[in-house]
């Protein structure tokens, strides 16, 4: 057994997210959002370094020692998967080891809005899900592909750098591609993906012109595409995809965005009142008249008004969340102002902080 195995069962057994190991330091696993030590001696660089050869393919050590970096999946039995990043550091070698948990849970499972199951039920069109990292993207996608995959007959492409959850064939064919190993980029397994007969295609990441031009070239011709931005709310994520483009090609692309966009999910995990779990906030919004128009005209930051006044869609503010959490005592006021957009309606709630350097954890169940 890889020597590794025995910090990632430390792990899994302690509920943890993610595991660090950092050549010159004790290992490190992330609780309920924050790092704790391990009881155990600071690692060598050697050491460091022979746990990831372990464990780490060919092909991947190559690249490892060609770019000084690289990401990879590592499996335990059937217990576990893990997304792996491996890299150079001023004091040696470093890996984090990011829980990807086997099953696969449901919207209601991650106690997610009902209406992101409408969402899912599109049959074409435009679907992101975004947050800062850590904050369970990538279990919200994984659902929500989940969900597909047992309501219709179809066939989805999942783009991934590296393949985090696994989706085995039930009511859809699922094809997986892992960046670097089946494919070289995000912009090239869509330009191939659209030739794949698709009615789903998921992007694990949409980061650069290319592909986020493709994705939403797919979304137009009728494939329902689903993918992650790391930015902090909705508007945030219609700019964000506005901006990647050259001022002289804005207007298309608002309009291309207008006619395809479905929905934006943007979400932040939180820490619960009673320090055992964490649960997501969510914000929603989903495209209408009002919205379509507004993205057209370029005038994003009236979208806020939008998704307040739009709750009998489904729609909702991060802020509205996060009072409902409040008086439903689910959080601490410090954790509703930490991820707040409005800081000053929420600083009545905050608390002294209380350092404890122990944490437990029942059940984590995101992960990003």
């Amino acid at each position: 057994m890889p020597r590794v195995d025995a910090f990632l069962e430390l792990l899994l057994k302690q509920g943890g997210s993610d595991l660090h190991l950092i050549s010159g330091n004790a290992p490190r696993v992330r609780l309920l959002g924050e790092i704790h030590p391990v009881k155990y001696r600071d690692l060598t660089e050697n050491e460091t370094l022979n746990f990831l050869v372990e464990i780490m393919p060919q092909h991947i050590r190559s690249a490892f020692e060609e770019h000084g970096g690289v990401d990879f999946a590592y499996e335990i039995s059937e217990k576990s998967r893990f997304r792996v990043n491996a890299f150079h550091h001023l004091d040696g070698v470093g890996a984090v080891f990011r829980t990807i948990p086997t099953r696969v849970p449901t919207l209601e499972e991650l106690k997610l809005p009902q209406v992101i199951k409408s969402l899912t039920r599109q049959r074409r069109g435009l679907i992101l899900v975004t947050g800062p990292t850590g904050s369970g993207k990538t279990t919200t996608l994984a659902s929500m592909i989940n969900l597909i995959n047992s309501e219709r007959r179809g066939h989805i492409i999942t783009i991934e750098d590296p393949i985090e959850y696994v989706h085995v064939n039930n009511q859809c064919l699922v094809s997986q591609r892992e960046i670097g190993l089946h494919t070289q980029s995000f912009g090239e397994a869509l330009h191939s993906a659209l030739r794949e007969d698709p009615d789903v295609i998921l992007v694990g990441e949409m980061r650069d012109l290319e592909t986020i031009s493709l994705a939403v070239t797919a979304a137009e011709m009728g494939i329902l595409v689903l993918g992650t931005l790391h930015t902090n709310g909705a508007a945030a994520a219609v700019n964000r995809i506005i901006n990647v483009f050259p001022p002289v090609d804005e207007p298309y692309i608002r309009t291309m965005l207008s006619t395809s966009l479905c929905g934006i999910i943007s979400q932040q995990l939180l820490r619960t009142a009673d320090n055992k779990d964490r649960i997501a906030a969510v914000e929603v919004l989903i495209n209408n008249s009002a919205t379509a128009n507004i993205m057209r005209e370029g005038k994003t930051e009236q979208l806020e008004n939008v998704i307040q006044g739009g709750a009998l869609q489904g729609m909702q503010a991060m802020d509205t969340i996060l009072r409902r959490y409040l008086d439903e005592k689910l959080i601490t006021g410090n954790e509703a102002y930490r991820v707040a957009k409005n800081k000053a309606a929420f600083e009545q709630y905050r608390e002294p902080v209380e350092y404890s350097a122990e944490a437990s954890l029942t059940k984590n169940q995101f992960t990003n």
